[in-house]
């Protein structure tokens, strides 16, 4: 055999022996797979994209400023939602003025406000009753009958203002104490206040009714008042005003802390103010605030976290949703997403800026969003943990999925019926009771399908 076969032979014979060697070192295999993705990731990596290109969202309208980019994904227009649960609504109740809101009672009755100015109980069956006596009727000032207080000033039921939110105080089975805000006439104008009182046993009057919380300044024109009141798990009252409108003399007042306009107030069920809130102890500030930076929240509900949420509206396609932080500044007018209703961009305004949150979701076109409540009931399983808020604008129910502070759906119920909801809540059976915003208002209760 001569050398040049040899050699062959023996080139052969090693190359094949060190691809078996390599075949069978378990650290080659640890490399090769850590360099390229098995199988099974490439399958996941897959589906995922394959998820988000099938994603098709609910909003496909044109928006009002297409040049301004969400912040992070999923901010806006999130994937449309369909849970497949079966329900009927019935219109319990017609005939109501403009209402408000409506809070459930201890066992299955209604308050609810109409904007002009009463206050009634609606009945399980849905039987309407008369004007609860004690407030104070649009027009008339002086000396409640029912309390002997003095200086309980009168509804001013102007443009967006009138009676307008109401709660049950937390301990209402032992105290029947009852809050409501409403635009008060002043001198000067009319601001948000907020008062209680004491439902009567026979329920048809408040005793000692007085106001625990003026926002102050007053301003005089019927827009942007906010309010909704909550109660937080720590027994205080969290209130949403507004920033009353006015682009030149109370729209930068949002980012005073001299000034109630523009900010999500706590106060003690008494109208005391709390020591630990923000501003407490700050000079110049008004003590009662808790966050700044709002434009005009008509809708608020804590998370069964003890969280709390709004839903403000916006500038023309800015209307958003933020989860609310002790002492955080919102933005408004300093960062904004939407423009103003003329059109025109919102003067010196940018999207982001650092020292100022980020909305968790907004709304290009708007929805006009007033009343919230999370799902926290039996009734409807699938809908447990999602958040609900009335459309005024889109004359819908609007209906959020919110994982990890983040909305991954959104879905519309409710379109087809072309009334504006004004507010949203929970009933003590599990169903859902909606008023609707019309100068013969309904009370609607959505209950699942039998």
């Amino acid at each position: 055999m001569n050398r040049e076969r040899i050699v062959l032979i023996l080139t052969i014979f090693l190359t094949t022996f060190s691809t078996v060697c390599a075949q069978q070192n378990p650290a080659n295999k640890t490399r090769d797979s850590a360099d390229k993705p098995t199988d099974s990731a490439n399958k996941t990596q897959d589906s995922a994209k394959k998820t988000q290109s099938d994603c098709a969202p609910l909003e496909t309208g044109t928006a009002n400023a297409p040049e301004q980019k969400p912040a992070f994904p999923g901010q806006t227009r999130a994937c449309a939602v369909k849970s497949d649960v079966a329900f009927d609504v019935t219109v319990l109740a017609k005939g109501l003025v403009k209402p408000w809101a409506v809070e459930p009672l201890p066992g299955g009755d209604f308050l609810i406000t109409e904007k002009s100015g009463q206050l009634r109980i609606v009945s399980a069956k849905g039987e309407v009753g008369a004007p609860i006596g004690g407030l104070l009727p649009v027009g008339a000032g002086g000396v409640s009958q029912a309390s002997g207080q003095g200086g309980l000033p009168p509804i001013a039921a102007r443009g967006q203002g009138g009676l307008l939110d109401v709660a049950l105080s937390p301990t209402f089975a032992q105290d029947r104490t009852v809050f409501w805000s409403f635009s008060e006439q002043r001198t000067g104008g009319s601001g948000t206040s907020v008062a209680r009182g004491v439902l009567t046993a026979d329920r048809r009057n408040l005793e000692q009714v007085r106001v625990i919380f003026r926002a102050m300044p007053t301003y005089d024109n019927g827009l942007h008042f906010g309010s909704r009141l909550a109660f937080g798990p720590d027994g205080m009252l969290y209130i949403t005003l507004g920033d009353r409108f006015d682009k030149a003399t109370t729209r930068p007042q949002t980012q005073q802390p001299g000034s109630h306009l523009g900010k999500i107030i706590r106060i003690s069920p008494d109208g005391s103010i709390p020591a630990d809130n923000p501003f407490a102890k700050q000079s110049g500030a008004m003590p009662e605030i808790w966050t700044l930076g709002h434009r005009n929240i008509q809708s608020a509900a804590f998370d069964e976290n003890g969280r709390l949420w709004t839903v403000e509206h916006g500038a023309q396609g800015g209307d958003e949703l933020n989860l609310i932080e002790k002492g955080k500044n919102y933005g408004w007018a300093v960062i904004s997403y939407g423009e103003e209703y003329s059109g025109e961009p919102i003067p010196g305004n940018i999207t982001q800026k650092e020292g100022f949150e980020q909305p968790v979701y907004y709304w290009d076109p708007v929805i006009a969003p007033s009343g919230a409540q999370f799902y926290t009931g039996n009734a409807f399983p699938a809908w447990r943990g999602s958040l609900f808020i009335g459309a005024l604008r889109e004359q819908r129910l609007v209906r959020l999925v919110i994982k990890d502070n983040r909305v991954v759906g959104e879905e519309h119920l409710l379109a087809d019926r072309n009334q504006r909801i004004r507010d949203v809540r929970q009933g003590t059976d599990g169903a859902l009771y909606v008023v609707t915003d019309e100068a013969n208002g309904e009370l609607w209760k959505i209950a699942p399908r039998r």
